[in-house]
Parts: C-alpha cells; sequence; structure tokens
C-alpha cells in the first residue's frame, strides 16, 4: 500500500481524539482507504504528558508540521482565528492538504482559503467543523448532490440545547449556565455558545454548501438565550410545542434567510425530541423530502471520528494521484449563486407572543384588534386569569406565519397601549412544512 503521511497541529480535545482513532483502528482506515495512513509528526503548543504518542515526533512549534516536506496532509486543530488562518494558508502554500474541525475559520475566512487551496491545487476539507461527529457535509454535498435544498435547520450547539432542556424541569438560565460550565459542557466565557455566534459560524458553512452560495457569516441574524424563561418554556409546551436553540438556513426566490435563535417547534417533530448536548440537522430536498441527522456534535473522538473520515477522503485522492474531488462547497466555482442574505424584516415565521396587561375589560379586544390591523392571524391564544398579580394579567398568543416587519409593527403598537405593562416577550415559531 501507498503510505500517506498525516502531520497534526494542535493536541487539544479533537487533536487527541483524531490521534486516537487514526492508531486504534489503522487496519480498518487501511482497509477502507486502500492505503497505509501514517501520522508522521504532532506540533501542539501545549504539550500533553498523558498521551501516549508512540514514538511520533512531537514539537511545540506547530510549524515544524507544515514545514516538514515529508507531510502530505495537515490536520489543523489549534482552534481560533489569526493563527490557524496563517498556519492553513502556508500549509496550502508549501503544497499540503489541509483537515480542520475549525468551523469559524471557515465560515470567516473560508473564502480565502478556498481560493489559495484551488490555486494550489490541494483540498481543504472541514466536515468536523460543522456538527462534530455528524457527517453532514457529506451528506449535503453527496448524499443529497441530486436535490435542490430548499431549507436546513437544526441544533447546532450542545451547550445551548443542554441548558434548554435542563430548564424544561423550572430551571432558571443562570443555574444551569453554571452546571454546564461545571460539567465541561460551556466554557468560562460561554458568549460564543449561549448567543448563538457557535451556531451561526456552523449554519453559515450548511448554507453555502447546501444553496451553493457565499460564505456570509457577517449577515447572519445571531440571538441567544440568555432571555428565555422556564415560565416560556411551560407555555409553550402548554401549547405543544419545544423551545429549542435553532439554527435556520431557508431559500427563498429574492434571496436566503440565515438566523440563529429560540424557537418553538411542534413536541411531535424528532427534533423537539433532540435533548441533553446532541446535535441534530433537518435537510430538506425537492426529492427526499426531510431528512435528518442526528447525534454527537462535540467530543474528542465523536469530533475525531469526523477529522479522520476527511483524512481518508484526501488519502485516497494522494494514494491514486487523482485531481478529482468535491468542490468546496459542493458545487463548482463557477456555479455558485450570489443570493443575498435577507435582512430579519424580511424573514416569514410564526410567533409565540407573552403579552402582560392590566386586568380591565377591552384589553384582550384591543390586543387582538392591533394584531388584525396588522394583518396577523391568531392561531390560539390563553389568557391567564388565575395568575393575576398586582393588578397585571398574562396573555399568551400564538400567531399564523407573517413577515417580521408586520410584527415589528405590531408589538412596537402593543407596548404603546395604556393597557400593556412592559415589553411583549417574542418567540418565533416553525412548523416546517
Amino acid at each position: 500500500m501507498k503510505q500517506v503521511s498525516v502531520g497534526i497541529c494542535g493536541l487539544g480535545t479533537v487533536g487527541s481524539g483524531t490521534f486516537k482513532v487514526l492508531t486504534r483502528n489503522a487496519a480498518i482506515i487501511a482497509g477502507r482507504s486502500g492505503c497505509n495512513i501514517q501520522i508522521t509528526r504532532i506540533a501542539s503548543r501545549t504539550p500533553r504528558s498523558d498521551i501516549d504518542l508512540g514514538g511520533v515526533p512531537f514539537s511545540t512549534d506547530i510549524y515544524d508540521v507544515v514545514n516538514d516536506p515529508a507531510i502530505d496532509i495537515v490536520v489543523e486543530v489549534i482552534g481560533g482565528y489569526d493563527a490557524a488562518k496563517e498556519l492553513v494558508l502556508t500549509a496550502i502554500k508549501n503544497g499540503k492538504h489541509v483537515v480542520t474541525a475549525n468551523k469559524a475559520l471557515i465560515a470567516e475566512h473560508g473564502t480565502e482559503i478556498f481560493a489559495a487551496a484551488e490555486k494550489a491545487g490541494v483540498i481543504v476539507a472541514y466536515e468536523a467543523g460543522v456538527a462534530g461527529g455528524i457527517p453532514v457535509i457529506k451528506a449535503i454535498r453527496e448524499g443529497l448532490a441530486g436535490n435542490r435544498i430548499d431549507w436546513i435547520a437544526g441544533i447546532i450547539n450542545g451547550t445551548g440545547n443542554y441548558i434548554l432542556t435542563e430548564m424544561r424541569a423550572g430551571r432558571e438560565f443562570a443555574g444551569v449556565l453554571k452546571e454546564a460550565q461545571a460539567l465541561g459542557y460551556a466554557e468560562a466565557d460561554p458568549t460564543f455558545d449561549v448567543e448563538g455566534i457557535d451556531a451561526a459560524h456552523k449554519l453559515t458553512i450548511l448554507a453555502s454548501a447546501g444553496f451553493g452560495v457565499p460564505l456570509q457569516f457577517n449577515k447572519a441574524y445571531t440571538e441567544g438565550i440568555s432571555k428565555i424563561t422556564p415560565y416560556d418554556i411551560a407555555h409553550a409546551e402548554q401549547l405543544g410545542y419545544r423551545i429549542k436553540h435553532l439554527g435556520i438556513a431557508r431559500r427563498r426566490e429574492n434571496g436566503i434567510e440565515l438566523r440563529v435563535h429560540p424557537t418553538l417547534v411542534p413536541e411531535n417533530h424528532l427534533i423537539a425530541r433532540v435533548d441533553g448536548v446532541l446535535n441534530a440537522i433537518l435537510v430538506d430536498g425537492d426529492a427526499v423530502g426531510q431528512t435528518m441527522y442526528y447525534g454527537p456534535g462535540a467530543g474528542d473522538e465523536a469530533t475525531g471520528s469526523a477529522v479522520v473520515a476527511d483524512i481518508i477522503d484526501v488519502a485516497r485522492i494522494v494514494a491514486s494521484g487523482s485531481s478529482l474531488r468535491v468542490p468546496f462547497l459542493g458545487f463548482a466555482p463557477e456555479a455558485m449563486e450570489n443570493l443575498p442574505v435577507l435582512e430579519m424584516e424580511d424573514v416569514q415565521s410564526a410567533y409565540y407572543l407573552r403579552i402582560t396587561a392590566f386586568d380591565r375589560p377591552g384589553v384582550l379586544a384591543n390586543i387582538a384588534a392591533i394584531l388584525s390591523d396588522s394583518g396577523i392571524n391568531i392561531e390560539s391564544i390563553m389568557q391567564k386569569e388565575f395568575e393575576v398579580k398586582d393588578g397585571r394579567i398574562p396573555v399568551i398568543i400564538l400567531t399564523h406565519t407573517v413577515q417580521e416587519r408586520q410584527m415589528n409593527g405590531a408589538i412596537a403598537e402593543l407596548e404603546n397601549l395604556p393597557d400593556i405593562d412592559g415589553q411583549v416577550v417574542r418567540i418565533r415559531a416553525e412548523n416546517f412544512n
């Protein structure tokens, strides 16, 4: 068998998982790839004395890997932005193929990186960057290649999903977040996870692979889960829904939707049953209909599994000497469409509204009149009469699908009513029809 040499940059959670999977399953991997994939160099800025590297040369200088002429494939798992970008571009300049688990790198700098790789005639693979061990990029680019993808929606951040799952028991956000940090599910600074930035990175990549559009992370709408309350979770369930933090990309006639926010989903839908730190992605194709990809979105060997799958794909091409490969984003560069990302005001959604009203005659009629005048139809309404407190009563409304622009105008009018106390709570809803 031809030998293909791999160098790993980074030996943290993903790097160590990749090393374990490659070494433990070496015989299986050789059988599936048709070549002998060898780890010939490892570099990490932080040494790991707890991992037996089996004699593989180790260095604390990550550039020792990308500058080694014997290396065929560079695995970038150092994370971050600037250092990772320079490392990857140097590897490409040196004629190395690259496998990365860095979603932020691809979402924000993928256009530049792919252009450099195209010019150099090398591959950049990034399956592990989107949903850990779930092979959703391969499914979209290859398994569903004959489909027009109409929309993609998913739970693509395990930390947020864990928090919302635990809040179903009536627990407050702050307490569950502390627990998630103690368990290692959330970082000391959890902003990327709970405010939707991590999910937006992943959604940007999914949308590009699904629709054949440029990477446009800076245009993605992001809204976090820190304002979600156990009260709203419980009342959403009374309406037959569960609240999930979703990334949603949808093709429209005049562009694409690209948004991350808390979302009511029907409790009988499969994705509503995905709990804890697990991920799940729905992909809707014109030929196949709805498909769902479910599993661990993080973890050392789970993510390492996706890294190794990419290594195998690249190694097959290296060993065969072929120049044929799947395009970086699933579409030939000349076939990419420059579709705009729609402003949130142009997005269409159903809505859950929680309004705190003064307990006075005619309040409900005034609320309904404002919604009707704004072209918003009510699907259901609950007036919580037994929860009257200090003369205030919660009113909960579920609407039919409307444009966000209409809802913005209606909420502004509602909040100006003398019968309404404070701000209207708004959570979008999706039925996946």
